[in-house]
Protein backbone atom coordinates (compact mmCIF):
# COMPACT_ATOMS: atom_id res chain seq x y z
CA UNK A 1 0.00 0.00 0.00
CA UNK A 2 1.35 3.42 -1.01
CA UNK A 3 1.30 6.10 1.81
CA UNK A 4 1.21 9.98 0.79
CA UNK A 5 1.44 11.78 4.52
CA UNK A 6 0.75 15.36 2.89
CA UNK A 7 -2.81 16.73 3.35
CA UNK A 8 -4.15 18.74 0.76
CA UNK A 9 -3.25 22.30 0.63
CA UNK A 10 -6.75 22.88 -0.30
CA UNK A 11 -8.20 21.77 2.50
CA UNK A 12 -6.40 23.89 5.11
CA UNK A 13 -7.76 26.95 1.83
CA UNK A 14 -11.09 26.25 2.20
CA UNK A 15 -11.42 25.42 5.72
CA UNK A 16 -10.76 27.46 9.30
CA UNK A 17 -7.56 26.12 9.87
CA UNK A 18 -9.33 25.18 13.63
CA UNK A 19 -11.59 23.07 11.97
CA UNK A 20 -9.00 21.07 9.39
CA UNK A 21 -8.37 17.74 10.29
CA UNK A 22 -7.46 15.40 8.41
CA UNK A 23 -7.43 12.24 8.75
CA UNK A 24 -6.39 9.14 6.14
CA UNK A 25 -8.57 7.72 3.60
CA UNK A 26 -7.91 4.53 1.92
CA UNK A 27 -8.69 4.67 -2.28
CA UNK A 28 -9.28 1.34 -3.54
CA UNK A 29 -9.41 0.69 -7.59
CA UNK A 30 -9.65 -2.58 -8.97
CA UNK A 31 -9.25 -3.05 -12.49
CA UNK A 32 -11.50 -5.60 -14.59
CA UNK A 33 -9.52 -7.78 -16.57
CA UNK A 34 -9.81 -5.83 -20.45
CA UNK A 35 -6.94 -7.52 -21.78
CA UNK A 36 -4.81 -4.72 -22.23
CA UNK A 37 -1.66 -3.12 -21.56
CA UNK A 38 -1.41 -1.17 -17.52
CA UNK A 39 -3.89 1.89 -17.09
CA UNK A 40 -2.93 5.55 -16.40
CA UNK A 41 -5.13 6.74 -14.00
CA UNK A 42 -6.09 10.23 -12.54
CA UNK A 43 -7.43 10.70 -9.19
CA UNK A 44 -8.47 13.90 -8.40
CA UNK A 45 -11.10 16.22 -6.82
CA UNK A 46 -13.59 18.62 -8.36
CA UNK A 47 -15.83 21.39 -6.29
CA UNK A 48 -19.78 21.20 -6.16
CA UNK A 49 -19.22 24.00 -9.18
CA UNK A 50 -17.38 21.40 -11.02
CA UNK A 51 -13.79 23.40 -10.63
CA UNK A 52 -11.04 21.32 -9.92
CA UNK A 53 -9.03 21.67 -6.48
CA UNK A 54 -6.02 18.89 -6.61
CA UNK A 55 -4.65 15.59 -7.79
CA UNK A 56 -5.00 12.88 -5.27
CA UNK A 57 -2.95 10.31 -6.95
CA UNK A 58 -1.55 9.61 -10.96
CA UNK A 59 -0.67 6.03 -12.51
CA UNK A 60 1.91 5.62 -14.45
CA UNK A 61 4.92 7.21 -15.03
CA UNK A 62 5.44 8.63 -18.33
CA UNK A 63 4.16 11.86 -18.96
CA UNK A 64 3.55 11.88 -22.69
CA UNK A 65 0.62 9.67 -21.98
CA UNK A 66 -1.11 11.73 -19.05
CA UNK A 67 -3.05 13.91 -22.10
CA UNK A 68 -5.27 10.84 -22.65
CA UNK A 69 -7.14 11.33 -19.09
CA UNK A 70 -8.60 14.28 -20.84
CA UNK A 71 -10.86 15.35 -18.29
CA UNK A 72 -7.87 15.51 -15.80
CA UNK A 73 -5.72 17.06 -18.48
CA UNK A 74 -8.64 19.68 -19.22
CA UNK A 75 -9.40 20.31 -15.43
CA UNK A 76 -6.12 20.79 -14.33
CA UNK A 77 -4.47 22.70 -17.27
CA UNK A 78 -2.00 19.32 -17.35
CA UNK A 79 0.52 21.04 -14.57
CA UNK A 80 2.37 18.28 -13.63
CA UNK A 81 3.72 20.31 -10.95
CA UNK A 82 0.53 19.21 -9.28
CA UNK A 83 1.85 15.57 -9.20
CA UNK A 84 5.32 15.60 -7.68
CA UNK A 85 5.67 13.12 -5.47
CA UNK A 86 2.23 11.02 -5.85
CA UNK A 87 2.82 8.96 -9.11
CA UNK A 88 3.30 5.19 -9.13
CA UNK A 89 3.47 2.81 -11.47
CA UNK A 90 0.67 2.20 -14.01
CA UNK A 91 -1.95 -0.72 -12.89
CA UNK A 92 -2.34 -4.11 -14.47
CA UNK A 93 -5.72 -5.28 -15.90
CA UNK A 94 -6.87 -7.27 -13.36
CA UNK A 95 -4.92 -5.87 -10.20
CA UNK A 96 -5.89 -3.28 -7.47
CA UNK A 97 -4.90 -0.15 -6.73
CA UNK A 98 -4.59 0.40 -3.03
CA UNK A 99 -3.34 4.84 -2.05
CA UNK A 100 -4.08 6.50 1.46
CA UNK A 101 -4.20 10.16 1.42
CA UNK A 102 -5.01 12.59 4.16
CA UNK A 103 -8.24 14.46 3.99
CA UNK A 104 -9.98 16.92 5.54
CA UNK A 105 -13.24 16.24 7.29
CA UNK A 106 -14.51 19.53 5.87
CA UNK A 107 -13.95 18.20 1.94
CA UNK A 108 -16.78 15.24 3.13
CA UNK A 109 -20.32 16.13 2.44
CA UNK A 110 -19.50 19.51 1.04
CA UNK A 111 -20.31 19.08 -2.75
CA UNK A 112 -17.25 17.17 -3.67
CA UNK A 113 -16.69 14.55 -6.22
CA UNK A 114 -13.63 12.34 -6.48
CA UNK A 115 -13.05 11.63 -10.12
CA UNK A 116 -10.73 9.22 -11.87
CA UNK A 117 -9.94 9.15 -15.43
CA UNK A 118 -8.68 5.92 -16.98
CA UNK A 119 -6.70 5.39 -20.22
CA UNK A 120 -5.12 2.02 -21.75
CA UNK A 121 -2.77 1.73 -24.58
CA UNK A 122 -3.98 1.19 -27.44
CA UNK A 123 -7.45 0.78 -25.94
CA UNK A 124 -10.35 3.78 -25.86
CA UNK A 125 -9.65 6.53 -23.06
CA UNK A 126 -11.75 6.48 -20.93
CA UNK A 127 -12.54 10.15 -19.35
CA UNK A 128 -14.46 9.97 -15.91
CA UNK A 129 -14.51 6.83 -15.67
CA UNK A 130 -15.62 7.11 -12.25
CA UNK A 131 -17.05 10.28 -10.30
CA UNK A 132 -18.41 9.72 -6.98
CA UNK A 133 -19.32 12.50 -4.63
CA UNK A 134 -17.02 12.71 -1.48
CA UNK A 135 -20.49 12.39 1.01
CA UNK A 136 -20.19 10.31 4.23
CA UNK A 137 -23.37 8.26 2.75
CA UNK A 138 -20.64 6.74 0.51
CA UNK A 139 -18.10 5.67 2.46
CA UNK A 140 -17.60 1.84 2.00
CA UNK A 141 -19.73 1.35 -0.85
CA UNK A 142 -18.76 -0.09 -4.25
CA UNK A 143 -18.93 1.72 -7.39
CA UNK A 144 -18.68 0.60 -10.72
CA UNK A 145 -16.30 2.12 -13.51
CA UNK A 146 -17.34 2.79 -17.07
CA UNK A 147 -14.75 0.80 -18.92
CA UNK A 148 -11.53 -0.27 -17.26
CA UNK A 149 -12.68 -0.39 -13.73
CA UNK A 150 -14.38 -3.06 -11.76
CA UNK A 151 -14.75 -1.46 -8.78
CA UNK A 152 -13.61 1.60 -6.41
CA UNK A 153 -14.60 2.64 -3.06
CA UNK A 154 -13.02 4.91 0.06
CA UNK A 155 -13.14 4.07 3.36
CA UNK A 156 -11.91 6.68 6.58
Amino acid sequence: MKKIATALAIATALSLPAMVQAKPVTLTTQLKRYGGDGAYLALYLTDANGAYKGTLWMSGGKSKYYKHLSDWTRASGGNKADINGITGASVGAGKTLTVTVDLADALFDAGYNLHIDASVEDMRDSPSEVVVPLDSNNIGKSFKGRRYIKAFNFKK
